[in-house]
C-alpha cells in the first residue's frame, strides 16, 4: 500500500535568513477614483512628452507612496519605489525617475 499524506497544514517554520533581512510589508493602499485622461498636445518636440510621462509617473508613484506610509525620501530606497510601482500596475521606474520620485517627497 501507498502512505497517504494528511491534508492538516504543517506548523509554519522560522524565517530564513532573506525573509528575515527584507523590508516590512506596506499596508494595504486606499482605492480612490481615477481621473479620466486627457490628450497630450500636439506638436511638441519628443523629449517634452518623455519628461512629461516621467513627471506623472513619478507623481503616481510619489502618491502611492504617501499613502502608504513613506512620507520622506530617507525612507523611499529604490527597491520600496520599485515595489510601490509594481503594486499600482506602473512599469518599473529607472533610476532617473526614482531620483524623482525622492525630490517630490518632503
Amino acid at each position: 500500500m501507498t502512505a497517504v499524506r494528511s491534508r492538516t497544514s504543517r506548523a509554519p517554520s522560522r524565517p530564513t535568513a532573506r525573509q528575515r533581512h527584507r523590508q516590512p510589508q506596506l499596508p494595504a493602499m486606499s482605492t480612490l477614483p481615477v481621473l479620466p485622461k486627457k490628450p497630450l498636445p500636439a506638436g511638441r518636440p519628443r523629449a517634452w512628452y518623455e519628461a512629461h510621462n516621467r513627471r506623472l509617473k513619478a507623481m503616481r508613484i510619489a502618491i502611492a507612496l504617501l499613502d502608504t506610509g513613506v512620507y520622506t525620501a530617507e525612507q523611499a530606497c529604490d527597491h520600496t519605489i520599485h515595489a510601490t510601482a509594481q503594486r499600482i500596475g506602473v512599469h518599473p521606474p529607472s533610476l532617473t525617475t526614482c531620483r524623482m520620485v525622492r525630490s517630490l517627497l518632503p
